[in-house]
């Protein structure tokens, strides 16, 4: 099968809210990259953040096999360091094969939740 997507992507929004409603893991407020690898290669993924206020971080390496997908919550990014709460973050994915990433965020501030999804932006 031909790979699809791109090897360099942008989610320019990013935001976790520090309080949740509901039941925890399921319930934690959260951002979220979907990420599709459909080619026969395994990906190795590179995500930097990006700050308002302070220089980027990272890289955070992240493995997707090969015909797979694998949804990765930025909450769980904590190397080279986690991604701080209430604070406004970009991101810049980049990847050794061609993937495709969606971004999904989580807002279960209050007890009417919020769930968006969106394409990141692909470069």
């Amino acid at each position: 099968m031909e790979p699809t997507g791109r090897r360099r992507w942008v989610i320019a929004e990013g935001y976790i809210p520090s309080k949740s409603h509901g039941p925890e893991p399921q319930m934690t407020s959260h951002e979220t990259m979907c990420i599709l690898n459909s080619s026969d290669q395994d990906a190795t993924v590179q995500v930097t953040i990006f700050y308002a206020d302070r220089e980027p971080v990272g890289p955070y390496i992240i493995q997707v096999p090969a015909r797979r997908t694998k949804h990765v919550r930025f909450n769980d990014l904590t190397d080279p360091a986690p991604i701080p709460l209430d604070t406004d973050f970009s991101s810049l994915i980049d990847s050794n094969v061609r993937i495709v990433v969606q971004h999904t965020r989580l807002d279960s501030r209050q007890a009417e939740n919020a769930l968006f999804s969106t394409m990141a932006f692909p470069v």
